[in-house]
């Protein structure tokens, strides 16, 4: 990664203090991201979640997006065909310090989760003329 790149990579192995030991299947979102000129931007999908559900954190550079379903809704339900599973979502994410992390923002709509990561001033490319 170069000086001007800002990326987020995902976290796969986890130190044992951070390890889950939270009871219930968690299924790994589909997820994209993409760069822009000023941030960074995280998309995932996480159908049937409500927005008071939905858990995200930044702490030590690592950005962690928990999604729960309430599956009550699902108890009763006796599907005939089904493409994806019914749980809880979880993802951890790398963050670049070059990342503003107080101006983080997120929303959520149609089961599509965005949270957008504005880069630091430092971090954003620039045009420099030439005098």
């Amino acid at each position: 990664m170069t000086d001007n790149e800002v990326a987020l990579q995902e976290k796969k192995e986890l130190e044992p203090a951070e390890e889950r030991t939270q009871a219930g299947k968690f299924y790994v979102p589909h997820t994209d991201i993409y760069e822009t000129q000023d941030a960074v931007v995280v998309t995932m999908e996480v159908p049937g979640v409500d927005r008071s559900a939905i858990d995200i954190r930044l702490d030590k550079e690592v950005l962690t997006i928990t999604a729960n379903i309430d599956s009550r809704q699902y108890e009763d339900l006796r599907p005939i065909y089904t493409e994806y599973n019914i749980g809880n979502f979880v993802r951890s994410f790398n963050v670049s310090t070059k990342i503003a992390s107080d101006a983080i923002t997120a929303s959520v709509a149609d089961g599509v989760l965005t949270v957008l990561l504005p880069k630091a001033a430092e971090a954003v490319a620039r045009r420099i003329e030439i005098h």
